[in-house]
């Protein structure tokens, strides 16, 4: 198969050449060329990722770690090479504290019951957000009523943005995790999370981070930002679904116990009891998604290959060129606008159900996502039922983004 990105692009964005690397884009839906604007739900994938996943299958197939035949030999070198790769793009130095997952549910689910679930104590807090995916919130409901802890919110403010005078105000040292979402998936607001994560550190408090929304937009060092835990999933950045990681510093991840028992995550065996082994196979029972974590890793090194200051900049050109076509569009309300967010473009019209306008854009080939985007608290908070999303990616053009002002126009005039 062809491979059109050979190399970083230090020119200007060509946006038009990245198209290339994507084939479903070549889709017509409902007889008009695809637009597709719902990255923020899971993006598409370069034939370099989908390439990565077949020849492994095609040449290297085995289950890995336990076999001394060629085939589980390669398997294995691919696999954990992946690892690398991911840590390295990370900023991750020890690759024993990339441990993978099948996304960042998953990851979360996992912190909360290996640290939740043995740290937490009556009246002890957790600190999340008004903003929070119902990923991040959820786990810790389930481990707050198994442990007596108490969950608090930073509050959202009318912008979009977080209420970080009252983080400062309210944390102390009852506060036990602050996990919060690097960029909301809803409104796109880029948290600040250096600061969140360093005043918490100066009460001794851990910090979770929500990555999946910002994986695809912002290059990541993890431990440049001194982050404790970060999760992401590989779907929202290229990457094939069913795969993602959690990062955790090693001083945590050798404290906290398995979370699921199976081959791999053993040492040795017996009825008199079983020992556990290193991490990050400690956290990675039965046979991995071995592929998937080969995708990830391709996905990470499609991303390197683009010049990532452009790809911003192209991001960025596409969000406000977007915002002020819609400010002429009669009837659009656009929902958070916080002065640093991701290329999403949330909008509601007043009078007509976001469900009915994302009806209407699907049938101009256009797709957007609609409803509350797994954060109905921040819905509530903002006190309407839902959004029309449009997200944009490293492959959406400007002239996309016109099509998605002009086809909602239309739209707003049928349903009014």
């Amino acid at each position: 198969m062809r491979h059109s990105t050979s190399g970083p692009l230090t020119h200007a964005f060509d946006v038009l050449r990245i198209r290339e690397d994507f084939p479903i884009l070549k889709r017509t839906i409902q007889g008009h060329p695809l637009v597709y604007l719902d990255n923020a739900a899971s993006s598409q994938k370069p034939i370099q990722v989908l390439d990565k996943m077949n020849q492994y299958y095609l040449h290297h197939h085995s289950n890995v770690h336990r076999g001394v035949h060629t085939l589980s030999q390669e398997a294995t070198e691919m696999f954990e090479a992946a690892r690398r790769t991911i840590a390295t793009a990370l900023g991750v130095q020890d690759e024993a504290e990339i441990i993978f997952t099948r996304g960042t549910t998953e990851s979360i689910n996992l912190l909360a019951y290996t640290f939740g679930l043995t740290r937490f104590k009556p009246r002890d807090e957790i600190f999340l957000t008004d903003m929070e995916h119902h990923s991040n919130i959820v786990p810790w409901q389930l481990i707050a009523n198994m442990t007596g802890a108490i969950i608090r919110r930073i509050p959202v403010l009318d912008n979009g943005t977080l209420d970080l005078d009252w983080y400062q105000q309210h944390i102390s040292g009852k506060v036990k995790l602050v996990a919060v979402t690097h960029v909301s998936n809803s409104l796109g607001t880029i948290n600040r999370v250096k600061t969140i994560i360093d005043v918490a550190h100066q009460h001794g408090v851990p910090v979770m981070l929500d990555g999946a929304q910002a994986s695809p937009h912002i290059p990541l060092d993890l431990y440049a930002l001194d982050v404790d835990f970060y999760a992401l999933s590989a779907h929202k950045m290229y990457g094939p679904t069913g795969i993602g990681l959690l990062y955790g510093k090693r001083t945590w991840l050798e404290t906290l116990p398995p979370w699921q028992g199976g081959g791999e995550m053993i040492e040795q065996v017996s009825w008199d009891g079983t020992t556990y082994n290193s991490i990050p196979f400690k956290f990675e029972a039965g046979t991995p998604d071995i592929a998937g974590a080969i995708g990830l890793a391709a996905a990470f090194e499609y991303l390197q290959s683009l010049d990532r200051q452009a790809l911003a900049h192209h991001e960025s050109q596409l969000l406000k060129t977007c915002k002020e076509a819609m400010s002429s569009v009669r009837g659009i309300r656009p929902i958070g606008e916080a002065s640093e967010k991701a290329s999403v473009y949330s909008f509601i019209v007043d009078g007509i159900h976001p469900y009915d306008i994302g009806t209407l854009l699907d049938q101009q080939g256009i797709a957007v996502r609609t409803g509350h985007h797994c954060t109905q608290p921040l819905m509530d908070r903002l006190g309407i039922p839902g959004t029309v999303r449009a997200s944009f990616a490293a492959y959406t053009t400007m002239d996309e983004v016109e099509k998605l002002v002009q086809a909602t126009h239309k739209a707003i005039s049928i349903l009014s």
